[in-house]
């Protein structure tokens, strides 16, 4: 930070294009995306897709279309399920774009 200080300036739009890329990327799924702002994470309902848990619901994402995501139940206090999920967009664009077909053809 000290050696490059712009570096900092330029994060914002930065991950804002990931986010956009990433949303745009999930067009045509059944995946309802949630506004989102100054953060790595895209929310993401997936009632149309399941009634699981979001715990399980994550993990059968992972296992059977190779995608991860995070339950955002583990970070309520009380652990209501909501059926909604996060995914990380702070990853290069060849990545994005292959999670996003997979998750279309959920």
């Amino acid at each position: 930070m000290r050696a490059q200080p712009q570096f900092a300036d330029k994060l914002a739009a930065f991950y804002q294009a990931r986010r956009d890329f990433f949303r745009r990327q999930l067009e045509g799924s059944r995946f309802v995306l949630l506004p989102c702002a100054g953060t790595y994470f895209q929310l993401a309902t997936y009632s149309a897709i399941s009634d699981e848990p979001d715990t399980q619901f994550v993990q059968r994402l992972t296992r059977e279309h190779g995608v991860a995501a995070i339950p955002v139940s583990v970070f309520n206090p009380d652990g209501e399920d909501r059926r909604v999920i996060r995914f990380c967009f702070a990853k290069n664009e060849a990545t994005l774009a292959a999670a996003g077909e997979r998750l279309r053809k959920i």
